[in-house]
């Protein structure tokens, strides 16, 4: 009795160091794993289906490894993995999964892009709430706290993301001037020359504006000489003033440059219904405007 307890033991052992220490295989056809895989998953007619979940699940995961891949199922669907410290879609290489025809960001916001001249641009306004590093930029409400902020904040349009969402985020300058980087991985806030060279590519600031400008519902009437011939799809996203105020959604858009002008102010551009002229100007850095990415 004592010898079939030790051998039927023994091919325990022995079983679970087979199932410990061998490569394994899942197939149709009963074949062998490829010698260079631990698991070898084969078939012709059947896939390999991840851990399916919402953005606010993935982000409550905790401690996740680096290397953990999931499918995203809402906000920008996709596959994504763990870079050891932020999720990163799996659309392209590198921090923020960025391929040539999109530009993803932190929170997983998807922007299309366009190329004019030499430069790519991201066509649409930029929504992240986050810094690049991951660190989340403060969304400051109250007209007073905005008008004193010498720091980086956001705001939705009259902080009504629902209703003005689709403008993209208002950003003061202390954002976008923010060593841990507003713009994702291999992209930045375009500076003052980067914007003339913009520009000057379409044409000069007399006409360009009518090439950038969006002819979308989203800009009030009349949208004076408006084509989008140029893809960059500027919309009248509107404006935080200095005092914390609202104003011009529907009517002008704005856009910082990282350039400042002199030390108290900066560079920014801007488009209006009424014609086709670019607006290059200089504000306090406590202003609230829209920002685009261009290509590193």
């Amino acid at each position: 009795m004592k010898r079939v307890i030790f051998a039927l033991t023994l091919s325990l052992i022995s079983m679970l160091s087979l199932q410990l220490f061998s490569q394994v295989t899942i197939s149709t056809d009963n074949s062998t794993p490829d010698g260079s895989a631990m698991l070898d998953v084969k078939s012709t007619s059947k896939g390999l289906l991840p851990p399916r979940m919402t953005k606010a699940q993935r982000d409550a995961i905790a401690s996740p490894a680096t290397g953990l891949v999931i499918y995203q199922t809402d906000v920008t669907p996709g596959y994504y993995y763990y870079g050891g410290t932020n999720w990163v879609a799996l659309t392209g290489s590198g921090p923020g999964g960025n391929s040539p025809s999109t530009c993803i960001d932190f929170d997983g916001n998807t922007y299309p892009t366009i190329t004019i001249g030499m430069q790519t641009w991201t066509a649409e306004n930029l929504r992240v709430t986050h810094y690049r590093n991951g660190d989340a930029i403060p969304n400051v409400t109250t007209n007073s706290a905005w008008g004193a902020l010498s720091t980086g904040a956001y705001c939705w349009y009259n902080n009504d993301q629902t209703t003005y969402g689709k403008y993209g985020v208002l950003y003061n300058w202390f954002t976008v001037n923010d060593s841990r980087g507003l713009c994702p991985q291999g992209w930045h806030v375009p500076s003052n020359a980067e914007w003339t060279t913009l520009t000057t590519y379409l044409g000069g600031t007399s006409v360009a504006g009518g090439k950038m400008k969006s002819v979308s519902a989203l800009m009030n009437s009349p949208n004076t000489d408006a084509t989008n011939n140029s893809g960059f799809s500027g919309l009248s996203g509107g404006s935080r003033i200095e005092p914390g105020t609202f104003k011009d959604v529907g009517n002008y858009g704005y856009w910082w440059s990282s350039t400042e002008y002199p030390s108290i102010n900066a560079w920014f551009r801007g488009l209006n219904i009424q014609n086709g002229v670019v607006g290059v100007i200089y504000t306090s850095k406590r202003y609230g405007f829209s920002v685009r990415c261009v290509r590193d």
